[in-house]
């Protein structure tokens, strides 16, 4: 059973970092893409940052590209989102997700979801 848990979301200031850790369990995620989606209140959930388990490649929405920084450490099980120079647009609750073969930033997309970190930024 594939498990993905989200932790280190939290209320900062505009400007400062904050890190999102995804621990994944349940199967090997080779081959995966691994993503990170977001949702703010009264929107939809909005594609923040993928990365190939396998290979590293990346991808960025817009918004977020020259920010946020997605990686994986394979001997954790675990993604990460460094998100630097956080600014009040970026509050919301963040999301792992986890989809078989090629990126995608449809999250209808994604079939493994976490339950969600929120992130408050305040200004």
């Amino acid at each position: 059973q594939v498990r993905l848990v989200e932790s280190g979301g939290g209320l900062v200031q505009a400007g400062d970092s904050l890190r999102l850790s995804c621990a994944a369990s349940g199967r090997t995620f080779s081959g995966y893409h691994m993503g990170w989606f977001r949702q703010a209140p009264g929107k939809e959930r909005e594609f923040a940052a993928a990365i190939y388990w396998s290979a590293g490649h990346t991808y960025y929405s817009e918004s977020v590209k020259g920010r946020f920084t997605i990686s994986r450490d394979s001997a954790k099980n675990t993604v990460y989102l460094q998100m630097n120079s956080l600014k009040p647009e970026d509050t919301a609750v963040y999301y792992c997700a986890a989809r078989p073969g090629g990126w995608s930033t449809r999250a209808h997309e994604y079939s493994y979801w976490g339950q969600g970190t929120q992130v408050t930024v305040s200004s």
